[in-house]
């Protein structure tokens, strides 16, 4: 994928750091060009593969922006380039390398990192659609789709805290709506000033906008969409005398309670935000069609919301309705405590959430914990090899879920990335021991290229190519998310569990390998699973 000229998205290496780089759509008029002599031009090839389409902008950074396509793959690419290259854009570079690494429905992807000394671009993810920002310009949006859009968010958002990382860039020019109805988050950019809980709380920012059509984090200036800069405005939230921001409710008629509360919560300084992760689960429970909550006969309300709230997170009445969740947290902290493993630093955990006690003024929920998502143990695993009656391949299945990401088993090399089209596949079977509520499965890999997906069944037969072939026959019915294909990270997330449905057996199905250099072959080194 890179050329020669100069490191690939391989050779760089940064901890902590996630950037992807926008579109355009949020740049700043006034950001000045940032090539003059030696400027790209449409038709030209980079890398002997990303041909250059349209020069779109230059984004808030400088950088110019343009529209591509991968010849090989035949795709569109968004390629975002730095002139000069070299030590001048080793920071955008480094910061590729840790985008590149999780892979998520709602991230931009980014495909490859490129210096040629003269100048370096980074070539990511194409996404048909528009900003937040510009959606919510022709009005606001109900409070499903707003539910749907912050669940989104926070759904990315728990994918990079699960590595340690931070965005550190959430706003309403950073999250995209393409024309088939994804949400994406784009651009993020971290520094001294950001951590997972200002994340977390920037989603609360994310809700009020998109019900107001407001911004209410003014101490917290947008980059390059900040007052006078042109269609990159966005106008700051309702505020009283003493500069509290309205609640949505007192902007605009017809907010669900509950979600108002929930809203406000995640912006109040005093309260302490759930992880990422806790607030996802949350918004994925309130995002549900528009028939099951909403009160058609009228404006906007949800059905609960002159009587029971239907939200376990308003039960606890009053606005400081995070001091239910503080309820929650604090055992999913104490069983955290116990033991439960991380996949990144602290603040990255799940259950990672130090929250006051709730005051005598303040009524506190009376309703059950809720069980703390927290990392699932595999009981048993062994490789599913249907096509084969030579067992050798099925070794170390153990590898992939004994904690050490350095070993973990491995396919043979192949001439040809379909398994020397000898073989459907081959895939990792795991026993989680019980049917558990699975919220997510993370499998982390030795290549970047790979193709594989996610499969459920009931079926447990014997180690043996029938066997593994009834299972397959099985599972193949039972897709869990959408696919991975050829993807450019080496970390596979999947979450489309279904929250009503509980799993004991998972299949990782591997159906592409990746080349090696010298044959095609993949290693799984870890498998992770997360639910209750």
């Amino acid at each position: 994928m890179p050329s020669s000229a100069g490191p690939s998205i391989d050779t760089i290496t940064e901890g902590g750091r996630v950037t992807q780089v926008g579109e355009g759509q949020d740049a700043d008029e006034t950001t000045p060009p940032v090539m003059t002599f030696g400027a790209p031009t449409a038709g030209e090839i980079l890398a002997e593969r990303y041909e250059l389409v349209e020069h779109i902008n230059n984004d808030s950074a400088g950088r110019l922006v343009w529209r591509g396509v991968d010849v090989v793959l035949r795709r569109p690419v968004a390629v975002v380039m730095r002139y000069p290259g070299g030590e001048s854009a080793t920071e955008m570079l480094q910061a590729a390398v840790a985008a590149s690494r999780v892979v998520h429905p709602n991230l931009v992807g980014v495909y490859d990192a490129i210096d040629e000394a003269e100048r370096a671009y980074v070539v990511r993810e194409w996404v048909d659609g528009q900003s937040l920002r510009d959606l919510v310009a022709g009005g606001p949006l109900d409070a499903a789709r707003a539910t749907a859009v912050g669940n989104s968010v926070a759904s990315a958002l728990a994918a990079v805290h699960a590595t340690g990382m931070v965005h550190g860039n959430v706003h309403p020019g950073t999250v995209m709506i393409s024309d088939d109805g994804r949400v994406v988050l784009a651009d993020a950019r971290t520094d001294g000033d950001d951590s997972q809980e200002s994340d977390v709380r920037a989603v609360g920012g994310i809700l009020y906008f998109a019900m107001t059509g407001y911004w209410p984090h003014a101490e917290a200036p947008l980059r390059g969409a900040t007052a006078g800069h042109g269609r990159a405005a966005i106008p700051d939230a309702v505020r009283d005398a003493n500069g509290s921001v309205a609640a949505p409710r007192q902007v605009r008629a017809g907010v669900p309670a509950y979600l108002d509360d929930l809203t406000m919560d995640l912006l109040d300084a005093e309260i302490a935000p759930p992880p990422s992760d806790v607030l996802t689960a949350e918004l994925a429970r309130l995002d549900v069609p528009d028939d099951d909550y909403l009160d058609n006969s009228g404006p906007l309300r949800f059905a609960g919301e002159t009587g029971e709230e239907p939200s376990p997170l308003a039960a606890a009445g009053g606005r400081k309705v995070a001091l239910g969740i503080a309820g929650l947290l604090t055992v999913a902290l104490i069983g955290l405590l116990i033991g439960i493993s991380t996949l990144g630093d602290d603040n990255a955990d799940p259950q990672t959430n130090p929250v006051a006690a709730p005051s005598s003024s303040a009524p506190v929920s009376e309703e059950p914990a809720a069980p703390a998502v927290r990392n699932l143990k595999i009981s048993n695993a062994r490789i599913i090899d249907p096509d084969s009656n030579d067992r050798t391949e099925v070794r170390d299945a153990e590898k992939v879920f004994d904690g050490d990401q350095d070993e973990g088993w491995s396919t043979e090399t192949y001439n040809r990335s379909n398994f020397g089209n000898l073989k459907r596949g081959m895939g990792v079977w795991i026993d989680l021991g019980a049917e558990r509520t699975v919220k997510s499965v993370q499998v982390n890999l030795s290549d970047r290229g790979a193709s594989a997906e996610l499969l459920t069944g009931t079926v447990d037969a014997p180690s043996s190519s029938s066997g593994d072939d009834q299972v397959l026959t099985a599972y193949l019915k039972n897709k869990i998310g959408q696919p991975f294909e050829a993807h450019d990270g080496t970390t596979m997330t999947f979450d489309g569990f279904d929250a009503d449905k509980k799993y004991r057996y998972l299949l990782f199905w591997i159906t592409e390998l990746p080349s090696n250099g010298g044959g095609y072959k993949v290693g799984v080194q870890e498998i992770t699973v997360q639910g209750s």
